[in-house]
């Protein structure tokens, strides 16, 4: 598979924070004082494990062998109300999209969008309080500190939504690979028997003047992926960050162009009603079947309300105005 090695979209890694160091118990001494009073300072803070959102990054092959992240425990405090180092804190570079999900509950913690955008996935320990903040007037020499706050061990999920400026959208075999390898230097793996799509392929299509967008053919989905069945949910995920959403039919499709559209469009909305939101265009592919009776006939029962055009990925048909199409939806203003 073109991609299959290379694209990994989902890791699943644990995360072990540092603990916070001891407060300190000490009490002040030197040459003139010999029973002086606490001076003990603060421990200092455990390691976070943060996230840094990367725009050099497409996947997250770079922490697919790494299962154990631990982060650096903090130092304790000393005399002279001297606060410990701060545990040093776990970065870890992920593309863009990237959400966050406790890995037992499910919950998805946050989502990283923009480059260089940080949050923290597993926070360390807090330090413990040195004896000077327990002195009080009846108590003025505590012999006494805080422990630090143990770090946190937990299972994290990261997955990746794709980041593109189209999405196809499609039954399998509808024909989305073919297209991507015609339009773009994209080489996909293509036979015409479902779930041949694994993983999203993305392609970079060239427009007039050097100008360009990014295609991501998207797994195929079947009836009823929105309730989980075959791969449904970790395909339909990567349609959330397209801007344009490009629906396939294939002209021999055994439903009628409008019913293959509408059952695509079901499993979308019932996924994320968002998705309907963003501009659908539609193009009927395989057309070099057709004779241009055969067009005109089936124009007269296409869907109302979406832009459609006919194409072949094999013959080179409608390819360019396709390409228009799709910029001026890319580019439309909101």
């Amino acid at each position: 598979m073109s991609q299959g090695s290379n694209f990994v979209d989902y890791v699943k890694i644990c995360c072990r924070s540092g603990k916070g160091g001891a407060g300190s118990a000490h009490l002040h001494r030197d040459v003139r004082t010999a029973t002086g009073g606490p001076d003990g300072g603060d421990g200092g803070r455990g390691g976070h494990i943060i996230l840094r959102g990367n725009a050099q990054f497409w996947t997250l092959l770079h922490l697919k062998y790494r299962k154990h992240i631990i982060a650096q425990d903090g130092a304790p405090g000393s005399s002279a109300t001297s606060t410990g180092k701060s545990g040093k804190d776990e970065i870890l570079d992920v593309p863009l999209g990237t959400i966050a999900k406790d890995a037992e509950t499910g919950h998805v913690l946050f989502e990283i969008t923009k480059d260089g955008e940080t949050k923290i996935l597993t926070p360390g320990g807090r330090g413990g309080l040195g004896n000077w903040h327990f002195k009080t007037p009846t108590q003025q020499t505590p012999r006494f500190a805080q422990p630090g706050e143990p770090g946190k061990e937990e299972w994290m999920v990261l997955e990746l939504k794709v980041l593109a400026d189209v999405g196809l959208v499609g039954f399998p075999n509808a024909g989305k690979s073919t297209l991507l390898s015609v339009l773009s230097a994209a080489k996909p793996e293509i036979a015409d028997y479902p779930f041949t799509t694994l993983v999203p392929n993305l392609g970079i299509v060239s427009y007039r003047d050097s100008k360009s967008f990014v295609m991501a053919d998207i797994p195929g989905i079947i009836e009823g992926a929105s309730n989980g069945k075959g791969l449904g949910f970790r395909f339909l995920r990567h349609i959330e960050r397209n801007s344009v959403l490009l629906f396939m039919v294939p002209a021999d499709t055994h439903r009628s162009i409008t019913e293959e559209y509408e059952i695509l469009k079901s499993e979308l909305k019932d996924y994320n009603s968002e998705l309907m939101q963003k501009p659908h265009l539609l193009a009927i592919t395989k057309s070099d079947l057709l004779d241009e009776e055969l067009v005109a006939e089936m124009k007269k029962e296409l869907p109302a309300n979406i832009p459609a055009i006919f194409i072949s990925s094999v013959a080179q048909k409608g390819m360019v105005e396709l390409k228009d199409m799709l910029w001026s939806a890319i580019n439309a203003p909101v």
